[in-house]
């Protein structure tokens, strides 16, 4: 079972500990009767319009993951059903981590934001909610092409490295998208949030490969159009979760642009809509860029220039040596030569480990200080530590009771005595442990005997670098601290008046109840809800099916009236109207 007795099946029983910490319970009774219709009324539109818009896969994969039109998705209903396609689905509180969200994706685990967008924002939330990640992402992967390309985005994308500004915009995004979408916000503060998301935008240097990877996602999970320049059809999530942004993305005043390797550097802004989107010729040319992408990524390339990356992220990180040894902490230093990492520092616990398994005898505890080692081979000597046989070892004194002073290249030192080494199972050796030891390089002393053994990896090169640890076990990863929650409204006398009057319509619809007075509901409305117009569509929605044509004609007339006095709306209620007037199947 995962936390706060969420319902679990075997894909989330895979997930590691550290990901548990950011998943929590849908709380479906928390739903109101109105959260319910402007679900309804989205996804209504959103079939109505996108069957002819969108890629064919979005109406077959609704019925495949188990997406009612009706009815907010309950997780557990969708898990049971996307367990047959190999997905499952965790409910979050908003934005979280983008390495986190990423590496859900790796264990094909959809992350759902449960909240849902006010009826102000039905058209649009820059929060994410349910009907975006559930209405949007779910229908898509249903398709094994696309489904396998997430998959493999959040593999690669969870191990890119992030800067230290990185994680201040993720906060400053989520503060920002929480502001919007709260009701009564003051507009100082929506202010305040913009402008702080904006100097951060403005003020990030050179962009990370989070950053980089990020622009990636967004142009292909959220915003994707998949065909022809002249005829695209939509599958991003973004686009099929927005009544708004997916009928503006398909007219001329939206600029399509081929998708390539190119548009990881054109940067988004979630609060408004996308002035260009991306087309895909279809679903296996995404995999295609993204392995483009991934080809300059340190966790493939390594290297002195992997290992910075990490030094400036300032967050825990590892590097993989041409031997297969991997050291995990938060890099602070590296000594290089000639454009090669000679030696590198970490501060605080670090762990070592071999093909993601931490080492016995090698994990925070035992290395709670930090941790350095030389890199590379030995002065004069063409033959690395790693390709030498035990013969040469031995002739080199590189063997247990020895005192040694092995010399690397560019003045690098390790004087002490052998106790011992570790080799992998390939047979190379990967770490050798001194006793008096003392390390320098030039006049620099790294490391003396008064520090205790010192353990010294054993790798020519850096061969990988990427973001979080080896092995996920060897550090206490459950750390992750909202610095500001969704903000959950306290409903008035009037709003819960409300929810109670949007019950009585859903029973009514659904055949719960037998009766309904039309009239008195109007009267009702008119008198003590004047602004709301979903429950009078809905009425008249009823009606319409009743045959009341009386009925019919006096709710016309108020949505007629609230077209007038709520012009903003306008275009929402006649869309409502022209839905009832055209039923819709699915």
């Amino acid at each position: 079972m995962t936390p706060n007795n969420i319902i679990s099946n075997a894909i989330l029983d895979r997930l590691p500990k550290h990901l548990l910490q950011y998943i929590k319970p849908q709380n479906y009774e928390d739903y109101t009767f109105i959260n319910q219709a402007v679900w309804r009324y989205v996804m209504r539109k959103n079939v109505d319009y996108l069957s002819s818009v969108a890629h064919s896969s979005y109406l077959v994969g609704l019925k495949q993951t188990g997406i009612s039109i009706d009815n907010i998705p309950n997780m557990y209903g969708m898990n049971r059903i996307l367990q047959e396609i190999g997905w499952a689905a965790v409910a979050v509180d908003g934005f979280i981590p983008p390495n986190a969200f990423m590496e859900f994706q790796a264990y094909n685990v959809l992350v759902i934001a449960s909240d849902i967008r006010q009826l102000e924002h039905i058209e649009y939330t820059p929060a994410p909610d349910i009907i975006h990640e559930g209405a949007g992402h779910a229908p898509i992967i249903a398709n094994p092409e696309y489904a396998e390309y997430l998959r493999r985005f959040g593999e690669i994308g969870c191990k890119a490295i992030s800067s230290a500004k990185d994680y201040e915009l993720y906060e400053a995004v989520r503060l920002l998208s929480i502001l919007k979408e709260a009701p009564n916000t003051p507009e100082a503060d929506i202010e305040n949030a913009e402008k702080q998301v904006e100097f951060l935008q403005e003020n990030m240097g050179a962009p990370s490969e989070m950053a980089l990877i990020r622009n990636l996602h967004w142009w292909t999970v959220e915003y994707g159009l998949i065909g022809t320049l002249e005829h695209p059809k939509i599958y991003g999530a973004g686009l099929l979760s927005s009544i708004g942004e997916s009928a503006w993305c398909m007219t001329d005043k939206v600029k399509k642009l081929p998708y390539t390797i190119e548009a990881l550097h054109q940067n988004f802004d979630i609060t408004k809509p996308q002035p260009q989107l991306f087309v895909t010729p279809d679903f296996a040319h995404l995999s295609l860029v993204l392995e483009e992408f991934a080809n300059t990524m340190a966790l493939r390339t390594g290297g002195l220039k992997g290992l910075k990356k990490l030094i400036a992220s300032k967050a825990l990180g590892t590097i993989e040596l041409s031997t297969g040894i991997q050291i995990s902490g938060i890099f602070n230093q590296v000594i290089e030569a000639n454009n090669e990492a000679i030696y590198f520092q970490t501060t605080g616990n670090t762990a070592l480990a071999n093909r993601e398994k931490e080492l016995v005898g090698h994990g925070i505890k035992n290395h709670p200080n930090g941790f350095g080692s030389p890199i590379g081979k030995l002065k004069g000597i063409n033959l690395a530590i790693e390709d030498m046989s035990p013969r040469d070892l031995r002739a080199y004194n590189i063997y247990e009771g020895e005192i040694v002073t092995l010399e690397f290249e560019n003045n690098l030192k390790v004087c002490g005595e052998i106790i011992t080494g570790k080799r992998n199972l390939q047979g190379k050796i990967i770490l050798i442990c001194f006793k008096n030891c003392t390390v320098t390089h030039n006049n620099t002393v790294l490391f003396t005997p008064e520090m205790g053994h010192y353990d010294m990896v054993v790798g020519k090169s850096i061969v990988s670098a990427f973001s979080g640890p080896s092995d996920y076990n060897s550090f206490n990863l459950i750390t992750h601290k909202l610095t500001q929650e969704t903000i959950k409204i306290k409903k008035t006398e009037t709003t819960l008046a409300l929810e109670k009057l949007y019950q009585k319509v859903r029973d009514y619809r659904e055949g719960k109840t037998e009766n309904l007075d039309f009239l008195a509901l109007q009267k009702n409305l008119i008198e003590n809800h004047p602004q709301d117009w979903l429950l009078t569509l809905e009425l008249y929605e009823l009606a319409h099916r009743d045959e009341l044509t009386e009925i019919q004609e006096l709710l016309l007339k108020h949505l007629s009236s609230l077209k007038q006095i709520r012009p903003e709306v306008a275009h929402l209620i006649q869309n409502g109207l022209d839905i009832v007037n055209k039923p819709i199947e699915v």
